[in-house]
C-alpha cells in the first residue's frame, strides 16, 4: 500500500509543480509551433493539434480528474454517512422509506440523472462535483446502515440510551467513531471509480469544460489523432491507468484493514 501511496503522491507533486514552472499555460497557444515535437521552443513533451503545450495539459488534467473525484467523493461520504446512520438507527417504516429511496435512486440510469442536471443547472465544474458525488453516495449509505443496525444492539449503545443521552450524541460520540474506519475504506474503494466517472463524462464532453482539462477530454483528443500521433493517446491514458491501479490497492488494503 505504501508503494501505491508514494506513486500517488508523486504524481500530484509533479502536477502541482509543472504549472509553477513550465512557460505555458494548459491553455496557451503557441501559433508558431502547432503540432510540435518535444523540445521545441520551451515545450518539453511538444504542442498538440492546437499549439497547446501537451505537458502543462496533462498536469492540468490530472489535478482536475483528482480534485473532481476527490470532492465527490467527500460529498458521497457525508451525504451516505448521514443517510445511512439516519436509517439504520430510526427503524422500522422510517428506515423502510429512506431504503426504497435508496432503491428508487439506483433503478435511474446513471447518465440520465447526469444529463438532466446539466440541462436544469447548465454546465460547470461545481456541478460535476455534486452530481457525481450525489450519485455514489447511495452503497455508502447501504454500507452505514448495515453497520449502524449492528452497532445500536451493542451493550454500550444500550447503556447509554439507558442513561438518557440523546440520540444525536450516541450517534456522534458512540457510533459515527465506530463506522470511521469501514467509511474510510469504502470511500477509498469508491475513488478509482470515481475517476471513471468524471473522464467518462468529459469524454462524452458532458463533464469538465474548456478552457479547463482533464484526463477524460485529453483521452478523447488523443483517440481523434491516434492514428498518427499516438502518444497523444498513451500518455493521459497510461497516467490514469496507473492512478486507478494505486487508488484500487490503497482501497482494498484499507478494506481487508477494516471490514
Amino acid at each position: 500500500m505504501r508503494t501505491a501511496l508514494y506513486i500517488i503522491i508523486a504524481i500530484m507533486v509533479v502536477a502541482l509543480m509543472v504549472p509553477l514552472f513550465s512557460p505555458w499555460d494548459h491553455a496557451q497557444i503557441d501559433w508558431n509551433n502547432v503540432n510540435a515535437a518535444p523540445g521545441v521552443n520551451g515545450h518539453l513533451l511538444g504542442t498538440d493539434d492546437v499549439g497547446r503545450d501537451v505537458l502543462a495539459r496533462l498536469a492540468v488534467a490530472t489535478m482536475v480528474t483528482m480534485l473532481v473525484a476527490g470532492v465527490a467523493a467527500i460529498v458521497s461520504l457525508v451525504v451516505g454517512v448521514a443517510w445511512g446512520m439516519a436509517a439504520g438507527w430510526a427503524g422500522g417504516r422510517t428506515d423502510a422509506v429512506m431504503m426504497r429511496i435508496v432503491d428508487a435512486l439506483f433503478a435511474l440510469p446513471f447518465m440520465f440523472v447526469v444529463i438532466i442536471l446539466m440541462v436544469v443547472f447548465g454546465r460547470s465544474i461545481i456541478l460535476v462535483f455534486v452530481g457525481i458525488g450525489l450519485v455514489e453516495w447511495l452503497t455508502m449509505a447501504r454500507i452505514i446502515r448495515g453497520q449502524v443496525l449492528t452497532l445500536k444492539d451493542r451493550p454500550f449503545i444500550l447503556a447509554a440510551r439507558a442513561a438518557g443521552a440523546p440520540s444525536s450524541h450516541i450517534l456522534l460520540r458512540h457510533i459515527l467513531p465506530n463506522l470511521a474506519g469501514i467509511a474510510l475504506a469504502y470511500l477509498a474503494l469508491t475513488l478509482p471509480q470515481l475517476v471513471m466517472i468524471e473522464s467518462f463524462l468529459s469524454f462524452l464532453g458532458l463533464g469538465v469544460q474548456e478552457p479547463l482539462t482533464s484526463l477524460g477530454i485529453l483521452i478523447k483528443d488523443g483517440a481523434e489523432v491516434m492514428d498518427i500521433d499516438p502518444i497523444a493517446l498513451l500518455l493521459p491514458g497510461g497516467i490514469m491507468v496507473v492512478l486507478l491501479m494505486a487508488l484500487t490497492l490503497i482501497g482494498e488494503k484499507l478494506r481487508d484493514r477494516f471490514v
